[in-house]
């Protein structure tokens, strides 16, 4: 099935940070998608958004984004039916906490695992971005290890990158840790959408090199994502950009300079937008282009830098005071707090110029208050700002431009709010800078669109995307010169591959000439010169990986042998849209000579040949034509022959002609030598010498224990769940078995045992079954809802009962009304009188019900009272007989009297229970008569008639008539009913 959804209008920005969505109109197959308008600065722009889904009868495709930074991660996602949008994270906010937590067998993400995280700072992971693809001994490592000391880093034995070690067992790798970050965004998505996803698009710092890149890839495959591609975040906010301003876009290029600063690095990036033409598919088009021409960075300036300064500012402060004699530099879990305040102290202070900071319970038990001033946050980031116009220089430098060609400047990133920060750059750019973007979900949009771009579900309307490389690339290989005295020598000889700004996606193919023989390569970083000393350093820029090629010598040998030529061994190299460089193939070409057929030049008559030819035979005839002649002339004069003799003959002459006709063709045709290129693939082996990558074993393993943890999580919740459902079902059904609608709807014993049981079940939970197993839960549940649900069953057909009925009533008497008088009536009488006779039966019932539970109170409360005076004139019999020992006889006399009296009060007692029961009687319809030998059987059935209101329910409606409810001798048995 096609869906197509259409989408177009306009988007609105009130403010810096609202987009407005509006919803999706579906009609059949077409889907019409409307977006609000989009407002900045007083000029409307109207943007066009056209989608193509593809869907499969009710199933659709959902893609996402994630923009998975230092600090917080955005999700957006698109879908049939959804516009482009944020998902939310189930606290409702739109962005969520880079942070996975272990505690106790509970593993929390985002903010549950930063609360986890001040309890028990080692169990908390946060900053994993910086980690990526990085050996232990990197810069960037020494330096989060300083930040954060309280986490235990080893190194992998194998790969030499990071790893947390958590506790003597477990210990987890960069890649397993995001890699259950990123399964948490796809949850996110999934609930937000309600559809399962599995494509995606992730963004990642614009200077990630090769092995930053492949890092975060092996993550996604860890977490069963299927990366579209990897888009630099500064890529993905220019399309934001764009995207929203087609109509401004024209052949005439527009430089646009994007300053992002972020939590713990900051970019500028000199982008150009300009339309151009393409062709596909044998058709012309012109649609808009964003370039990346220039790019500057810092890779450790942003706002954790600041943060960790306010933080340790607020230690030094902690300790001046000497409310303890311990420090606090030594508690992980006071600098986790003051970590925290330093965040939301910094927040508050871009805002106002002083507030005061406080913790309760910093350290032991110590509270802590500070008034903190934005001058002495100023103060001690001094160092820091300094460094803020350098990511603009070193870009305007790449791009090979000055400041005055840039025709907007606009600042993105969390950090960018802080007003020193922003008065800087106004002072680099000399104008208003530019704030009509949403700083925190631009790059999180822009890879959205680009998803659905590259996505086979959707259709969006072309914006291409050219990023650049950062860190320019060579091959290195060695090759033999003979020197001047005959000697052999070793020459290293580098060849540019992708120069600095090459663009990609991008396929290039390198030819080694001189090489016959198996042989190895390199591929490298090249000239980094551009780069400071210590970028260097971070960015591991050596040698990237080594190619060993085999199979030449073999493939030269063969075709050497068939006298063919050698024209090089070719290498086809692709740097794909994730920005990672592959090595696609290898293959020897040779040239080769063989044999073709050609058909000979027929020889040209000349043109005064032809023209006497033709006039020659305008006036005699072709000689066919006189050889037609000569044969009609020989068949007219020849007497007719057999049928089968023509046929003979004529068939001898069809097979000479044909032999005839090949002689001649054979000997126009020659063999001449034609040249063709001949291919042979080779075998190549691929190391990587900067950080391996996860053996397929170690991958294995990996998986296997994201699924186990995985597994045991949803264990916890299921069991959680179960748990918390017991004991909510318990004190619900003690808190309604005590109101009266319930009292009614039960009996005293029924009550008894539910009450019982809830409070066994009550007890049970908080001693031996508080750690429990799911099942063993929800058995408890089903157990107890076997006793109560048929309670709570009477009380809610009591109480909708009157509603359904009034309903019913309503609906005949409108289709009464509506109806004319020659038809059959919609409201019948009979109808009527069978629904106020089942009501009246349950309300007779009920009060019925209540007589009896009276009834029987009385008469327990009769048995006990004669029986005590029965035991009080068997001792007065008892203290009589003892003083009057000599009136033997009068013992027998008054004997039957004391009987008599005994039991009349039990007699009393029978008589009431028979005259309530002769009311229960009355209650039936159509029964058979009652008699008082009935009786005491039916309240032996008691405990089964409290429990019958479904079989009463199932009878025919009863028909009551005055008489027979006086008499009470044509009642039904309770049992019955």
């Amino acid at each position: 099935m096609m869906c197509t959804v259409v989408g177009s209008g306009e988007i609105r920005s009130v403010g810096d940070d609202v987009y407005e969505w509006a919803e999706l109109f579906i009609h059949s197959f077409v889907v019409e998608s409307h977006f609000s308008r989009f407002v900045m600065g007083g000029t409307s722009l109207r943007s066009i958004f056209l989608v193509l889904a593809v869907v499969g009868g009710s199933f659709g495709v959902t893609i996402m984004s994630i923009d998975f930074g230092s600090e917080w991660m955005k999700i957006a996602v698109v879908a049939p039916g959804v516009p482009m949008e944020i998902a939310l994270n189930k606290e409702s906010k739109r962005k969520t906490p880079i942070a996975v937590s272990f505690r106790d067998g509970e593993r929390t993400f985002g903010e549950d695992a930063l609360t986890s995280g001040i309890r028990y700072p080692p169990g908390s992971f946060i900053y994993l971005l910086d980690l990526l693809g990085k050996k232990i001994d990197n810069p960037i490592v020494e330096l989060y290890k300083k930040r954060f000391p309280y986490f235990n880093i080893e190194a992998d034995p194998d790969r030499r990158t990071v790893v947390f070690r958590y506790d003597e067992k477990t210990a987890y790798s960069v890649e397993e840790l995001v890699a259950q970050l990123l399964s948490y965004a796809r949850e996110t998505a999934e609930e937000h959408t309600d559809q399962k996803i599995k494509d995606c698009v992730l963004t990642v710092p614009p200077f990630f090199n090769q092995a930053e890149r492949r890092s975060i890839l092996t993550a996604a495959e860890l977490a069963g994502l299927k990366v579209l591609s990897l888009m630099s975040s500064n890529a993905a906010v220019a399309l934001n950009y764009g995207m929203f301003r087609r109509k401004e876009i024209n052949n005439t290029a527009q430089n646009i300079l994007f300053y992002d600063m972020g939590a713990s690095s900051t970019t500028a990036t000199i982008v150009s937008y300009q339309t151009i033409k393409t062709k596909e598919k044998g058709y012309s088009e012109t649609n808009p282009q964003v370039s990346v021409l220039g790019l500057g960075y810092d890779r450790t300036l942003g706002g954790l830098e600041m943060q960790l300064r306010l933080r340790d500012y607020l230690a030094r402060r902690f300790n001046e005071i000497k409310r303890t004699p311990n420090n606090v530099y030594d508690s992980p879990r006071a600098m986790a707090k003051l970590f925290k305040e330093a965040g939301r102290l910094k927040k508050v202070l871009s805002a106002n110029t002083e507030h005061l900071s406080q913790i309760e319970g910093l350290l032991d038990e110590e509270d802590f208050k500070l008034h903190v001033k934005r001058e002495e946050f100023e103060d001690l980031c001094v160092d820091v700002f300094d460094r803020v116009k350098g990511p603009v220089d070193s870009a305007l430098i790449s791009s090979g431009m000055d400041i005055s060609a840039i025709d907007q400047f606009i600042i993105v990133g969390g950090a960018t709010r802080i007003p020193k920060i922003q008065m800087m750059l106004q002072d680099v750019w000399g104008h208003e800078l530019g704030k009509n973007i949403n700083a925190d979900e631009a790059a999180a949009m822009g890879a959205v669109y680009r998803a659905a771009d590259l996505g086979q579900g959707f259709k969006v309307k072309k914006f291409h995307v050219k990023e650049a490389a950062l860190l320019p690339i060579e091959v290195d290989f060695d090759r033999q010169i003979e020197n001047e005295d005959g000697s052999i020598a070793i020459k290293t000889v580098k060849r540019s591959l992708f120069a600095l700004g090459n663009g990609y996606p991008q396929k290039k193919v390198m030819t080694f000439n001189k090489h016959t023989t198996d042989f190895s390569f390199y591929v490298n970083y090249g000239d980094l010169d551009h780069l400071p000393k210590n970028e260097k350093m971070a960015a591991n820029a050596n040698n990237i990986t080594h190619v060993i090629v085999s199979g030449v010598t073999s493939a030269f040998q063969k075709h050497l042998q068939e006298g063919s030529e050698p024209k090089g061994i070719k290498a086809h190299f692709n740097m794909d849209d994730s920005g990672v460089l592959s090595l696609g193939a290898m293959e020897a070409v040779f040239e080769k000579s063989i044999l073709v057929e050609e058909n000979k030049p027929k020889e040209e008559e000349s043109t005064l040949s032809k023209l006497g030819s033709t006039i020659s035979k305008l006036f005699s005839g072709s000689e066919d034509e006189k050889e037609n002649k000569k044969n009609k002339t020989e068949e007219s004069d020849e007497k007719p022959q057999g049928d089968a003799n023509e046929k003979e003959e004529k068939e001898a002459t069809q097979e000479e002609r044909k032999v005839e006709e090949k002689v001649k063709e054979e000997s126009e045709k020659e063999l001449k030598p034609k040249l063709v290129m001949v291919k042979e693939d080779l075998n190549f082996t691929v190391k990587y010498l900067d950080v391996l990558n996860l053996s397929p074993e170690n991958l294995k393993l990996s998986k296997k224990k994201l699924t186990d943890i995985n597994a045991a999580e949803r264990a916890r919740i299921e069991k959680a769940a179960a748990r918390n459902t017991l004991e909510s079902y318990i004190l619900d059904a003690q808190e309604k078995l005590w109101q009266e609608e319930f009292e009614k709807a039960s009996t005293e014993e029924q009550r008894a045992v539910v009450r019982e049981l809830c409070t066994q079940l009550d007890d049970w939970i908080y001693d031996e079954g508080f750690d429990e197993e799911a099942l063993v839960y929800k058995d408890k549940l089903s157990s107890l809802k076997l006793l109560f649900e048929p309670i709570k069953e009477r009380v809610q057909e009591h109480h909708d009962r009157p509603e359904a009925i009034q309903k019913w009533l309503e609906e005949k008497e409108e289709l009464q009304e509506n109806a004319p008088l020659y038809e059959t009536p919609k409201l019948l009488i009979s109808e009527i009188a069978e629904k106020m006779a089942n009501l009246d039966r349950e309300i007779k019932y009920l009060v019925n019900k209540g007589k009896i539970v009276k009834a029987k109170k009385d008469r327990e409360a009769a048995e006990a009272k004669a029986k005590a005076e029965k035991e009080a004139k068997e001792a007065e019999k008892e203290k009589t007989k003892k003083k009057n020992s000599s009136y033997e006889g009068g013992e027998k006399r008054f004997a039957p009297d004391e009987e008599n009296q005994d039991t009349n009060p039990e007699m009393e007692v029978q008589d009431s229970e028979e005259d309530v029961m002769s009311e229960e009687h009355k209650v039936g319809e159509g029964t058979e008569t009652g008699s008082k030998e009935q009786l005491p059987e039916m309240f032996q059935e008691e405990s089964q008639e409290n429990n019958s209101e479904e079989d009463r329910r199932k009878g025919s409606s009863p028909v009551y008539s005055s008489d027979e409810n006086k008499d009470g001798d044509n009642s039904t048995p309770r049992s019955e009913l």
